[in-house]
């Protein structure tokens, strides 16, 4: 037997035995732990170093190790960790060092978090061509690029660890050499700090990251059969649009995806549901588009699904909430996504449960409750609706609750006091009402204080002062009443937000307390609408805070400098580099203190609606990233800005002064811009359409810009809205905006732009309001061929204005049969036409439009709202039966056109119609019964027409005044001063008929008897 033989054999044999079995031992374990304990680190067992001394390691990878120790800069740390890398000792022993085929070559090296710095990836490393395992991750490359050549000579690797190393430039394409991989993490850890308060979030980059990308995802995975991990956080993806047909070809034993900040977008794959042994699914904080995959729910061994932080959209299934392996479901800020949570067993293994900020709707499932492994639960949507099931109560293990819901009802439930072990507690956007139960005080646990945009009231519960561990404490947005005075919360050691905004409250600074030695680390202080009058100088104490919102108060004069020169006066200032945000908005500050540059780095900075004058001023240091100096009086821009513009999404400097030429360095905003009510001149700078700029918004309205519109604008378009109206634009419209495809918005209204219709932009697929108003275009506005006509669809048109121009011809029933935005309501969608940027930073569209029989200015735009306007052109022809089709029209003009034959009784069929003129045509015949049907008709025009004969009678119709018929010789009848020649009232003409066709079917007379009876009755009828 193999022990007798162990037994009874020569020392050498047993200890070489010995040996064998425990490196046999040592490939198993490394065969079946994952990837991050694979290698031995420093601490190597003991059988690790039996082996080390028994098979030492080559000399030639003790030169290639030692040339990598020299790489690096020479530092306490690095001397700390290189202390066993001494000449002449076998290599294979020193730490981060593993041989592990017992012939002296190196097949594992783990250097991770050793804190080492180097200026680049010495290629010594590729001399040892027989490693397994490498892990450099958490050393410092400073922003070198990773070997162009190299990798492939690690033929046996399996595992490449690079996690947060700092390497920048294209990933090698050799890498995808490299058959035997099984895993691979390129990734950087990236952390978003999510405040109490309702819309902002802090994305913590590491400092001076560098950045990886790649180009061809195709050539980088096509040979990576084995590849099981893939963990890419950060690697630049954006040109890289195979990334998920690539991995669904190449990549099916994949298990674990991760491709957080990626920078992709676009809908997920169909072909991603061939990747059925995928347990982790991790993509959040990129640009997704469509729907969240249906079969996301057959994938049998799915944990961890992470879509957060995108722009996902459409129903997601409710299969998804009852996998029964799923641990995590987290789906929140992704605001046009919606669904409802259906009943969940008891036995479902989730753990986090994430749907806020999304349009998830219904009421809130009393299962929740039984599913006992839950710790976080994010319900924060505020389209739930009904009552909060106090089953939640029952989750012992839960440490953070977020609840939302505008139609939740009750009282803000007393079942919160069981929940013991939480630590974050929000209620936001509810309708849940009444005074805070005090007996939340005894939740010791609890860090994160919120209850914003809800109906709670009565004073500022006094329990809030003895909570002494709370961190954030965010009450905005309430009825809280009652004086509160600065100084008394800062008996609160560890607060570090505070949100007293949006109440009844006065806030007042109270009294210095001289025994006071110190003031809490407030890194965020939000007092808006807090009844203030003078600037706080309690403010000089707080040295650490990085956001500060004091807007809509009644401040007045000028922003003391001491808040600049003390807060934030370099990059670095503050635990998260620099100010976050600074909002003075809606006061009545005449100077910021400052004439250009203000000596802060900030990355929201808010002067909106004051009385600021002269230059903009602009935070000296780059990285503003939300700016807002709308409503003001300033008169001009700082010379070369470009520099403090390079982080920007957001720019918003409408309604002041602003004159001259656009400047060119405004093409730097990536986002949003809105330079609109100014006195801009000059031409639209190319930059800002032609180039692959990613702009979603360009509002330059009520300007004096002039010069034709660039036609350069090339495929990488972004532009969602567009708005150049009332300027002086001339030309043609570029015919390059069908590169536009997500293009929802286009006004252009008040301009001397010329040509016939755009039939062409009936290819933007999202496109759903064109406002041409007021322009010099002219012709057709259906094509004459057949084939043409086909093409001039426009499925998603909500909002049609043509009003003034030249247009001329019929209307094509073919072609207002295509306008299915005006016929079929899309559900899922956003009530508002709003753009999301960048912190969540809301763009509302603001459209001017000429609305029961004004021009108004619609300062938000309802998605379902149905507009029409073809008035004041030449349209001839009669009023096409089909408009009666677009049953979602709210507001129909065909005034002041040519228009001839009678009004159509389909357009009683328009029931949410609320304004309809058909004024100053040359329309014939009775005014249709079935126009009096229309309940919602709240304005009505038909004067100056040929009408005749009486006016419907009915009670609606009585509220019209004689103006809306005045014009027609032959109209007569109430509201009308002119009666009617018959003594027959309208109202019982159908019972005669009725009377008639009675005798003519219940007497059985001869047809030529009841004919001559209906003539007769007709012809008095016809005077």
């Amino acid at each position: 037997m193999p022990t007798t033989m162990a037994h009874h054999g020569p020392p050498a044999v047993l200890a070489l035995h010995l040996l064998l079995q425990i490196h046999l031992v040592v490939m198993l374990c490394s065969l079946l732990l994952p990837s991050s304990a694979v290698a031995l680190t420093g601490n190597n067992t003991a059988a690790a170093a039996t082996v080390a001394r028994q098979f030492p390691c080559l000399r030639d990878q003790e030169t290639a190790l030692l040339r990598l120790k020299r790489s690096f800069t020479a530092t306490t740390d690095s001397i700390r960790a290189f202390r066993s890398w001494k000449v002449g000792t076998n290599c294979c022993g020193w730490a981060g060092v593993h041989c592990g085929d017992a012939d002296g070559r190196v097949t594992s090296l783990d250097l991770g978090s050793w804190g080492l710095e180097s200026a680049g990836l010495d290629p010594a490393l590729f001399d040892l061509t027989s490693l397994r395992y490498l892990n450099l991750g958490w050393n410092n490359f400073n922003l070198a690029e990773l070997p162009s050549t190299g990798f492939e000579r690690l033929t046996n690797l399996t595992s490449l660890n690079l996690p947060n190393t700092n390497f920048s430039g294209q990933v090698p394409l050799n890498i995808g050499r490299l058959t035997n991989l099984v895993s691979l993490d390129l990734s950087v850890s990236i952390e978003i700090i999510e405040l109490a308060d309702e819309n902002r979030y802090m994305v913590d980059f590491p400092d001076n990251i560098g950045e990886l990308a790649v180009t061809n995802f195709t050539s980088l995975v096509a040979n990576l059969g084995n590849l099981r991990e893939l963990n890419l956080g950060y690697v630049d993806l954006s040109q890289s649009n195979d990334w998920c047909d690539a991995l669904s070809m190449y990549a099916r034993n994949l298990r674990v995806l991760r491709l957080p900040f990626c920078n992709i977008y676009g809908p997920i794959c169909g072909t991603l549901s061939a990747l059925r042994s995928l347990s982790v699914i991790d993509l959040w904080y990129n640009s997704l588009t469509g729907q969240v995959p249906d079969f996301f729910a057959n994938y049998s061994l799915l944990s961890v699904l992470q879509l957060s932080y995108n722009d996902l959209e459409g129903w997601v299934s409710p299969e998804i909430f009852e996998h029964k392996k799923l641990v995590t479901i987290d789906l929140h800020r992704n605001p046009k996504i919606s669904g409802s949570l259906p009943n969940i067993s008891a036995d479902s293994c989730l753990q986090n449960l994430l749907v806020g900020h999304t349009n998830f709707s219904g009421t809130i499932p009393s299962s929740i409750g039984k599913m006992r492994s839950l710790k976080r639960l994010g319900l924060d949507a505020p389209g739930f609706s009904g009552n909060l099931p106090s089953s939640i109560g029952e989750l012992k293990s839960l440490n953070t609750l977020k609840v939302s819901g505008l139609n939740l009802v009750g009282p803000i439930p007393s079942w919160i006091t069981n929940l013991t072990s939480l630590e974050v507690l929000k209620f936001s956007k509810c309708g849940l009402y009444g005074p805070i139960p005090s007996s939340i005080g005894h939740l010791i646990k609890l860090k994160t204080y919120a209850f914003i945009q809800c109906e709670a009231s009565g004073g500022i519960p006094q329990h809030i002062f003895n909570m002494t561990q709370l961190e954030e404490l965010a009450l905005g947005s309430n009825n809280f009443t009652g004086t509160v005075e600065l100084n008394s919360l800062w008996r609160l050691p560890n607060l570090s937000l505070l949100d007293l905004s949006n109440n009844k409250i006065i806030v007042l600074e109270g009294q210095e307390n001289s025994s006071m030695v110190s003031f809490p680390d407030i890194n965020f202080l939000k007092l808006a609408s807090c009844s203030i009058i003078k600037f706080p100088t309690i403010l000089k104490h707080l040295n650490d805070c990085i956001g500060l919102d004091l807007s809509n108060n009644q401040m007045h004069g000028s922003i003391p400098r001491w808040l600049w020169e003390n807060w934030s006066t370099d990059p670095s200032f503050g635990p998260h580099g620099g100010l976050f945000f600074l909002d003075f908005s809606h006061n009545n500050f005449t100077s910021v203190g400052y004439e250009t540059f203000l000596p802060i780095y900030a990355r929201i900075l808010d002067l909106s609606f004051n009385m600021f004058e002269g230059p903009i001023p602009l935070p000296q240091y780059t990285g503003a990233e939300v700016l807002d100096y709308s409503s003001n009086m300033f008169s001009s821009m700082p010379h070369n800005f470009s520099t403090q513009l390079g982080d920007t999404y957001v720019f918003k400097a409408s309604q002041n002064n602003l004159s001259g030429n656009i400047p060119t360095s405004f093409c730097m905003v990536y986002e949003f811009l809105d330079l609109s009510y100014n006195t801009f001149n000059g031409s639209v700078p190319s930059c800002l359409m032609e180039d692959a700029n990613p702009l979603r918004v360009l509002n330059l309205k009520r300007n004096q810009l002039d010069g034709e519109l660039p036609d350069t604008i090339n495929e990488n378009c972004t532009l969602e809205l567009l708005d150049i109206s009332s300027n002086r634009i001339e030309g043609q419209l570029p015919k390059s905006l069908v590169a536009c495809k997500r293009l929802e918005v286009l006004a252009i209204a008040n301009n001397k732009i010329t040509g016939s219709f755009p039939c062409w932009m009936s290819t933007l697929p999202r496109l759903q309001v064109l406002i041409l108003k007021h322009n010099n275009f002219f012709g057709l506005v259906i094509p004459s061929s057949a084939k043409d006509r086909i093409t001039c669809g426009f499925p998603s048109l909500r909002i049609l204005d043509l009003s003034y121009n030249n247009f001329s011809g019929t209307l094509n029933k073919e072609w207002l049969s295509k306008l299915m935005g005006m016929i079929v309501k899309v559900s899922n969608e956003t009530l508002v036409m709003e753009y999301y940027a960048y912190q969540d930073e809301v763009y509302q569209l603001s459209t001017e439009l000429t609305w029961k029989g004004l021009d108004q200015q619609f300062d938000k735009t309802w998605r379902t709202l149905g507009f029409l306007d073809v008035s004041n052109n030449a349209f001839q022809g009669s009023i096409p039966a089909d408009i009666g089709g677009l049953v979602l029209l709210d507001e129909l003009n065909m005034s002041h056109n040519s228009f001839t034959g009678p009004i159509p009784s389909q357009l009683g069929h328009l029931a949410h119609l609320e304004s309809l003129d058909l004024s100053s045509n040359e329309l014939s015949g009775e005014i249709p019964w079935e126009l009096a049907s229309l309940d919602s008709l709240t304005t009505l025009n038909l004067s100056n027409n040929k009408l005749v004969g009486s006016i419907p009678e009915s009670p609606h119709f009585l509220t019209f005044s004689n103006s809306s018929f005045l014009g027609n010789e032959d109209l007569c009848g109430p509201p009308l001063s002119k009666l009617c020649k018959s003594n027959v009232v309208p109202s019982k003409k159908k019972k005669y008929l009725d009377f008639i066709l009675f005798l003519f079917v219940g007497t059985r007379f001869g047809v030529g008897f009841a004919v001559a009876i209906v003539v007769a009755w007709r012809i008095p009828v016809r005077k």
